[in-house]
């Protein structure tokens, strides 16, 4: 019983400190996506339209942060798009694209 313990440990010990070195192998260094061309909305477009529809106040508001919010994410599609990216990778580039315009301050 005290050598099945023993070899217990020393797997345990083996197991863990395995561990702790696969989790601090460093990431392979990866270009930096598509900062260079930055996704602007196009505002006025989104202005005209509100002026057209003659909206004012709440309603105002709300469609000029969807409209202007759509036409990030039709940005973001036509990168993935010229990358030809499908499926998955299609998706997480237009999430991580739109989240990165929304950060980015407008005009930048």
């Amino acid at each position: 019983m005290t050598r099945f313990l023993a070899t217990f440990a020393v797997s345990a010990s083996l197991l863990l400190a395995a561990g702790v070195v696969h989790a601090q192998t460093p990431e392979p260094a990866t270009p930096a996506p598509a900062a260079a061309t930055p996704v602007a909305p196009p505002a006025p477009d989104c202005a005209a339209q509100a002026t057209d529809k003659k909206l004012a106040g709440a309603a105002l508001t709300s469609f000029m942060k969807k409209c202007e919010r759509d036409a990030v994410a039709k940005g973001c599609e036509v990168q993935a798009a010229d990358k030809k990216l499908k499926g998955a990778a299609k998706a997480s580039f237009t999430k991580k694209c739109v989240k990165d315009a929304a950060v980015a301050p407008a005009g930048q």
